[in-house]
């Protein structure tokens, strides 16, 4: 007795979406833009297609907001600080004036500040 195998007309391989989207529509656009809009989505974190789509069909593009670390922030704020004294150490230098007692004690403390901060950024890329 022989047994027949029943073969199924399905073929394999990845199950079809919903929704096909094989359908196209053609874009002009200069270099400058292909490349603005690649990377528009590449922020967005999808594709060129799914951001056009998107700012088609909806008029706006939803991503996450980023906060920047508050550890960063306090860094910034270091640094603009020690910007500001050594633009102010650098205007009296270009007047003419000699270095106080105080503007060297301010320098050395400038110094050490910087060398404190390029410590941290290694660490924290380490």
């Amino acid at each position: 007795m022989k047994t027949t195998k029943k073969h199924s007309n399905s073929k394999g391989g990845r199950p079809p979406k919903e929704i096909k989207r094989n359908k196209t529509i053609t874009v002009h656009c200069s270099a400058f833009e292909q490349r603005l809009l690649r990377e528009k989505g590449k922020e967005a974190g999808i594709t060129a297609s799914e951001y056009l789509r998107e700012i088609g069909l909806t008029g706006k593009i939803d991503r996450p907001k980023r906060e920047f670390p508050k550890d960063a922030l306090l860094l910034k704020g270091t640094l603009n600080h020690i910007a500001a004294n050594l633009n102010q150490i650098a205007k009296k230098r270009n007047s003419g004036e000699n270095l106080g007692a105080f503007m060297r004690e301010q320098l050395d403390e400038l110094s050490g500040q910087l060398h404190t901060i390029t410590i941290t950024i290694r660490n924290y890329f380490s």
